[in-house]
């Protein structure tokens, strides 16, 4: 997708985040089966679902702002981030330390969303969609939650 307007960079972002979401509903059970800590497995189970709930926001910013259509795209990123939690599943006993990993990975995975729905609350603002700038900033602010939520479960730990 070749960008020259911010209308192309909302979509091109909006198009990022909506797979990275999608990527996030698969990575979250797996992440969940492998945490021990009762709060950790709670907070990934509560935000798979609001990440369900964003993807529903997502879908009904694009029907209700005209010209923005969701482009086809891998969230490159997030399948990084994927990888490494998976990598943390995969040669970390299953205990604290597996745990702690699990923790740094959801929060990289936070602070990615946070940083993009940043972005996407300010261009939507800038090009004037109000509606979305809305949603966006809901989202946004669910997702700073959900990183201090286990900020808080992270200090908890053994």
């Amino acid at each position: 997708m070749t960008i020259k307007t911010l209308e192309d960079l909302f979509i091109h972002d909006l198009s990022d985040i909506y797979s990275a979401e999608k990527q996030i509903t698969r990575a979250l059970p797996k992440m969940a089966r492998a945490a021990t800590d009762p709060k950790l497995i709670a907070a990934f189970n509560q935000h798979l679902e609001e990440t369900h709930g964003q993807i529903e926001r997502l879908d009904q910013l694009v029907e209700s702002t005209e010209g923005v259509r969701i482009k086809r795209m891998k969230c490159h990123a997030l399948e990084g981030l994927a990888e490494e939690a998976q990598e943390i599943i995969d040669s970390v006993e299953a205990g604290p330390v597996r745990d702690a990993g699990l923790i740094g990975a959801a929060q990289k995975v936070e602070h990615y969303e946070i940083a993009t729905y940043g972005t996407l609350h300010a261009l939507a603002k800038k090009l004037g969609y109000k509606d979305a700038a809305r949603l966006l900033e809901e989202t946004l602010k669910e997702e700073k939650a959900t990183d201090e939520k286990l900020t808080v479960i992270a200090d908890q730990q053994p």
